[in-house]
């Protein structure tokens, strides 16, 4: 089983805005994987709790919290009865409280508002970001739904000979092998501005890079059907339109930062804006 360590899928639960497809994914992974689905909504504490009616407040706010995780519970249990699923009201901002979980996790989902880019960064709800940033297990992005009615079903990995690009593949395959479906390695060379080197030489070379990469794993998992497919342009558009009616895009994520850094990696941040299908961002192992 690839994925982080734990045996649980977190899931944030957003209190100001729906959360069906994102816990629809959670819960449909957690039913495919066997695993527990732990649904969580962190209440942020207030600047000034010395005034009654702040304290008022911030009980209000507690009470809405646990409704709406009663409500996602219900929901999930509807949804897949088999499933084991708890709910956690934690008090504290949403990021630390799911960057602390997640060290425990098997992954981490979250659902998307799909802001632009500076009201990411500035808007006090944004936790996309920082969390897939920072978590040291898989972080799932939900903003649209999966393209189930496409046949076959496929997944998509991002390759480019990176040990984060290895450990995505890996998760991708298992991914693959648990849903039935094909798997598109895909790399995406950008031509440079000058070339030194004949492009057919450049190309073969990451078709060999796929090869390379995909050997052993297509031994591991037989039944998955894996095609290799060399791209030119731009990855983040290319990773894209090869994932336009995919069950989700998977790529490795470089680096661990926080709100320093941001070290997300601009294909993986690109494509939170830019996939229309969940967009999956895999640490190194």
């Amino acid at each position: 089983m690839t994925g982080g360590r734990g045996r649980d899928i977190v899931v944030g639960v957003d209190p100001a805005r729906d959360w069906h497809l994102p816990l629809a994914w959670a819960a449909d992974e957690a039913q495919r994987r066997r695993l527990l689905l732990r649904l969580v909504l962190a209440v942020p504490p207030q600047h000034d709790t010395h005034h009654v009616e702040d304290t008022t407040g911030r009980l209000a706010l507690r009470r809405a919290g646990a409704d709406r995780l009663d409500q996602a519970c219900s929901w999930v249990r509807d949804r897949h009865p088999e499933v084991k699923v708890t709910d956690d009201l934690l008090e504290g901002l949403p990021v630390p409280a799911l960057g602390s979980l997640a060290k425990e996790a098997h992954m981490v989902v979250l659902g998307s508002r799909h802001l632009s880019r500076t009201a990411e960064f500035f808007s006090a709800g944004s936790i996309v970001v920082p969390v897939s940033a920072q978590a040291p297990c898989p972080v799932v992005v939900v903003g649209d739904a999966e393209h189930i009615s496409r046949q076959p079903p496929y997944v998509v990995v991002g390759i480019d000979g990176s040990p984060t690009a290895s450990a995505a593949l890996t998760f991708a395959y298992d991914e693959a092998d648990l849903r039935g479906a094909a798997l598109r390695a895909v790399c995406v060379w950008q031509p440079p501005v000058f070339m030194l080197n004949d492009e057919e030489v450049a190309l073969r070379a990451q078709r060999a890079l796929l090869s390379e990469a995909t050997a052993g794993l297509s031994d591991r998992y037989p039944d998955v059907h894996v095609t290799h497919e060399v791209l030119t342009g731009h990855p983040v558009e290319e990773l894209a339109r090869a994932a336009e009616h995919a069950l989700a895009v998977i790529v490795g994520r470089r680096g661990r930062g926080g709100y320093a850094g941001m070290r997300l990696g601009s294909v993986v941040h690109g494509l939170l804006h830019r996939a229309h299908c969940p967009v999956i961002a895999v640490p190194m192992e």
